[in-house]
């Protein structure tokens, strides 16, 4: 597996921020005047946003996570659902079943009605993938179980069109069966920022795993592959030492830049 280079990282959260802004002007971030479109959810809002420039192999699928009370629902789906509609050898998550094949209503003027954001999707990157250029996928939270899915469904149509996938605070979506048959482990990069509970849900050791590579960026390092009984014990050791760690001389120097300088 490469790493996964600074700019890439900056660049990838970067584009999960900005996924839940309402408007996204893609040449402010070197993608073409053309090369953005956007896929709407159940309720005609973005959920997706597919981005390219014309002088680069790269197409980057960005999906942002849980943003009404619908998705947070979907999360507490907490069953295995079988997933033969993406031609995957693995059950997932049945939340992120339902959020991959729920109605996307038209947002671009060749949209149609009554399909899925699953088939919205592939209408839009097929074409990219004929004119050869690969796919990224990136997401937040459940942004990023959806992503893992996507490419690992679009790779098994499409061999060798999936360049990386990106995610952030993920939680888990799948059990041992998608661990043994999940085709991008040595492409894709799980991020996880110190305490973050959300990368530990589901709530359900052994029935949910995690795949890919994990980059905990934990008390200013990264660490590679942290177990996640060891994360955790981590996680909640810092949280009952933390009240007592801003009394160090360390938090007190690291906050100097509030004082102007004279």
């Amino acid at each position: 597996m490469k790493k996964l280079k600074r700019y890439q990282y900056e660049r990838y959260a970067v584009l999960c921020n900005l996924a839940y802004s309402p408007v996204l002007k893609q040449t402010r971030y070197g993608f073409a005047p053309n090369g953005q479109r956007v896929i709407n959810n159940r309720f005609g809002k973005p959920m997706m946003r597919v981005l390219w420039r014309n002088d680069h192999d790269e197409v980057i699928v960005v999906i942002k996570g849980s943003h009404n009370i619908y998705d947070w629902l979907f999360n507490l789906k907490l069953w295995k659902k079988s997933c033969h509609a993406l031609e995957l050898d693995y059950p997932i998550h049945a939340g992120y079943f339902s959020l991959i094949f729920q109605e996307s209503l038209p947002h671009h003027k060749n949209d149609n009605l009554g399909v899925s954001v699953y088939q919205q999707l592939l209408s839009v990157i097929e074409p990219q993938i004929a004119a050869g250029k690969r796919i990224s996928f990136t997401g937040h939270s459940s942004g990023g179980a959806v992503g893992c899915v996507l490419a690992d469904a679009i790779e098994k149509q499409h061999p060798k069109s999936i360049k990386r996938v990106v995610t952030f605070g993920q939680p888990a979506f799948g059990g041992l069966k998608m661990k043994k048959h999940y085709r991008l482990n040595h492409k894709t990069y799980r991020i996880c920022c110190d305490l973050d509970i959300v990368t530990f849900l589901p709530p359900l050791p052994g029935l949910y795993l995690h795949t890919g590579k994990l980059l905990w960026l934990y008390n200013g390092k990264i660490y590679e592959n942290t177990p996640t009984l060891i994360r955790l014990s981590r996680s909640f050791a810092s949280w009952l030492i933390r009240p007592f760690s801003y009394h160090l001389m360390s938090k007190y120097i690291r906050n100097k830049d509030f004082f102007d300088e004279r």
